[in-house]
Protein backbone atom coordinates (compact mmCIF):
# COMPACT_ATOMS: atom_id res chain seq x y z
CA UNK A 1 0.00 0.00 0.00
CA UNK A 2 1.92 3.31 -1.16
CA UNK A 3 1.93 6.09 1.26
CA UNK A 4 3.21 8.37 -1.53
CA UNK A 5 5.06 9.24 -4.46
CA UNK A 6 8.56 10.52 -4.36
CA UNK A 7 9.74 12.64 -7.69
CA UNK A 8 13.39 13.37 -8.43
CA UNK A 9 15.00 14.98 -11.24
CA UNK A 10 18.02 14.16 -12.42
CA UNK A 11 19.86 15.04 -15.49
CA UNK A 12 16.77 16.15 -17.52
CA UNK A 13 14.75 13.09 -16.21
CA UNK A 14 12.12 13.21 -13.89
CA UNK A 15 12.01 9.90 -11.73
CA UNK A 16 8.57 8.99 -10.15
CA UNK A 17 9.12 6.15 -6.97
CA UNK A 18 6.42 4.86 -5.53
CA UNK A 19 7.29 4.78 -1.45
CA UNK A 20 5.85 1.97 -0.08
CA UNK A 21 4.56 2.29 3.69
CA UNK A 22 6.70 -0.83 5.43
CA UNK A 23 4.14 -3.30 7.63
CA UNK A 24 5.15 -2.70 11.14
CA UNK A 25 4.73 -5.77 13.75
CA UNK A 26 5.31 -6.28 16.93
CA UNK A 27 6.77 -9.06 19.26
CA UNK A 28 4.95 -9.75 22.52
CA UNK A 29 6.77 -8.04 25.29
CA UNK A 30 7.33 -11.47 26.75
CA UNK A 31 8.78 -12.86 24.01
CA UNK A 32 10.96 -9.87 23.24
CA UNK A 33 12.33 -10.01 26.80
CA UNK A 34 13.07 -13.78 26.99
CA UNK A 35 14.76 -13.43 23.29
CA UNK A 36 17.07 -10.73 25.07
CA UNK A 37 17.85 -12.50 28.01
CA UNK A 38 19.33 -15.68 26.06
CA UNK A 39 21.03 -13.05 24.42
CA UNK A 40 22.64 -11.48 27.73
CA UNK A 41 23.51 -15.32 28.25
CA UNK A 42 25.23 -15.71 25.19
CA UNK A 43 27.24 -12.95 25.31
CA UNK A 44 28.06 -14.17 29.05
CA UNK A 45 29.57 -17.01 27.71
CA UNK A 46 31.42 -15.44 25.36
CA UNK A 47 32.98 -13.09 27.68
CA UNK A 48 33.90 -16.25 29.96
CA UNK A 49 35.39 -18.03 27.21
CA UNK A 50 37.67 -14.60 26.31
CA UNK A 51 38.49 -14.79 30.06
CA UNK A 52 39.24 -18.82 29.46
CA UNK A 53 41.58 -17.91 26.60
CA UNK A 54 43.55 -15.02 28.53
CA UNK A 55 44.14 -17.59 31.57
CA UNK A 56 45.43 -19.47 29.00
CA UNK A 57 42.99 -22.39 29.56
CA UNK A 58 43.15 -25.86 28.40
CA UNK A 59 42.21 -25.90 24.56
CA UNK A 60 39.40 -28.68 25.38
CA UNK A 61 38.09 -26.55 27.98
CA UNK A 62 37.62 -23.68 25.92
CA UNK A 63 36.14 -25.62 22.84
CA UNK A 64 33.59 -26.98 25.29
CA UNK A 65 32.35 -23.45 26.34
CA UNK A 66 32.52 -22.31 22.55
CA UNK A 67 30.24 -26.01 21.87
CA UNK A 68 27.75 -24.10 24.41
CA UNK A 69 27.69 -21.03 22.94
CA UNK A 70 26.99 -22.34 19.59
CA UNK A 71 24.11 -24.69 20.74
CA UNK A 72 22.95 -21.20 22.51
CA UNK A 73 23.31 -18.82 19.35
CA UNK A 74 21.64 -22.04 17.38
CA UNK A 75 18.89 -22.21 19.87
CA UNK A 76 18.12 -18.37 19.99
CA UNK A 77 18.17 -18.78 15.76
CA UNK A 78 15.74 -21.41 16.01
CA UNK A 79 13.07 -19.63 18.26
CA UNK A 80 13.38 -16.32 15.83
CA UNK A 81 12.64 -18.06 12.75
CA UNK A 82 9.87 -19.59 14.66
CA UNK A 83 8.56 -16.44 15.81
CA UNK A 84 9.48 -14.42 12.66
CA UNK A 85 7.03 -17.48 11.13
CA UNK A 86 3.77 -16.73 13.79
CA UNK A 87 4.55 -12.77 14.17
CA UNK A 88 5.17 -11.38 10.68
CA UNK A 89 4.26 -14.43 7.63
CA UNK A 90 0.88 -16.05 9.49
CA UNK A 91 -0.37 -12.48 11.14
CA UNK A 92 0.34 -10.57 7.85
CA UNK A 93 -2.00 -7.92 7.02
CA UNK A 94 -2.40 -9.24 3.21
CA UNK A 95 -0.96 -11.77 0.94
CA UNK A 96 1.37 -9.56 -0.95
CA UNK A 97 2.98 -9.26 2.77
CA UNK A 98 3.00 -12.43 3.97
CA UNK A 99 4.63 -13.45 0.43
CA UNK A 100 7.38 -11.05 0.65
CA UNK A 101 8.18 -11.93 4.39
CA UNK A 102 8.64 -15.22 3.19
CA UNK A 103 10.84 -14.58 0.50
CA UNK A 104 12.77 -12.95 3.51
CA UNK A 105 13.02 -15.79 5.53
CA UNK A 106 14.14 -18.02 3.07
CA UNK A 107 16.61 -15.71 2.22
CA UNK A 108 17.75 -15.71 5.61
CA UNK A 109 17.38 -19.31 5.88
CA UNK A 110 19.73 -20.06 3.16
CA UNK A 111 22.48 -18.06 5.15
CA UNK A 112 21.62 -19.79 8.24
CA UNK A 113 22.42 -23.40 6.78
CA UNK A 114 25.43 -22.59 4.83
Amino acid sequence: MPIGILHRREVGVTLSVIVAKKTEHHHPEDETRALRARVRKIVGQLQGVERMLEADRDCAEVLTQLVSARKAIKSLSEKLIHSHMHHCIESAGDEASAKRSLRELLTVLQRYVE
